[in-house]
């Protein structure tokens, strides 16, 4: 597995940086690309794990063959047990370690360069600050949950957003400043509370959102590959989790 772009840098935030790409790689294989990681991880193959890289992809592939490996390996044999629990289960099992895996990645890293005791206390708060891969897939986030409550009704009322029972709910900025006319800073805060569902990270106003019909948790169309064209021919919209709940249960 590569070992990352962490490797060859040495602050507190080129490894958050390193960090926040791996998560992101595992939050969109537990996600977006969710069928297509449950197709990779077949029961008749050996021992795989779920690896996170620092360009926000993801892998599934065999354990390191080094010992000892280069960086801190994920939980082995997670294909095992995809057949013998519900989907949801075990997609929470697999965020859980996939949590535990991106920590010791991180700490990894600042052992490795020395990190004092303040430099590591600030890799954890920065870590610490972003939702864990087992809240977004679970939805368990209480943030993003509050957030999108609060902020529904302001995308609804100083937004481009469809608003019919039978259109998608979205958000599409054309031009920040133009668009934020009228807000207040309270209004703003707001905004920024809302996180989104897929990949844990801040509203921005310069980028497309759309809501869930069924859950109404917010997405990036970037990380639901969804396109303002595409939204425009939605009638309702379902995301990657409320699409999945159809079956394999």
């Amino acid at each position: 597995m590569d070992g990352g772009s962490a490797a060859y840098s040495r602050s507190v935030e080129d490894v958050f940086r390193d960090f926040k790409g791996r998560r992101a790689g595992m939050v969109k294989a537990l996600t977006a690309d969710v069928e297509d990681f449950y197709r990779q991880c077949d029961p008749d193959k050996e021992n795989l794990c779920l690896y996170g890289l620092p360009n926000e992809q993801w892998e599934v592939n065999l354990p390191a063959e080094e010992v000892p490996p280069e960086l801190p390996e994920p939980a082995l044999g997670i294909n095992f047990a995809r057949d013998g629990m519900q989907e949801k289960d075990w997609l929470s099992l697999v965020a859980v370690h996939s949590d535990a895996w991106l920590l010791a990645v991180a700490f990894y890293f600042g052992a490795r360069f020395g990190f004092d005791k303040n430099e590591r206390k600030r890799l954890f708060g920065l870590i610490n600050d972003l939702p864990t891969v087992y809240e977004v897939v679970s939805g368990n986030n209480k943030a993003m949950t509050s957030g999108s409550n609060h902020s529904n009704n302001k995308f609804k009322s100083n937004s481009k957003v469809r608003t019919s029972e039978s259109q998608p709910k979205y958000v599409k900025r054309v031009h920040p400043k133009e668009e934020d006319e009228g807000l207040n800073e309270d209004d703003e805060e707001e905004h920024e509370e809302t996180l989104c569902g897929a990949c844990g990270e801040n509203y921005a106003s310069d980028e497309f959102w759309i809501c869930c019909d069924i859950c109404e948790r917010w997405f990036h169309g970037k990380c639901v590959k969804i396109t303002p064209a595409r939204a425009e021919h939605i009638k309702q919209y379902k995301c990657p989790w409320c699409s999945n709940k159809r079956g394999r249960f």
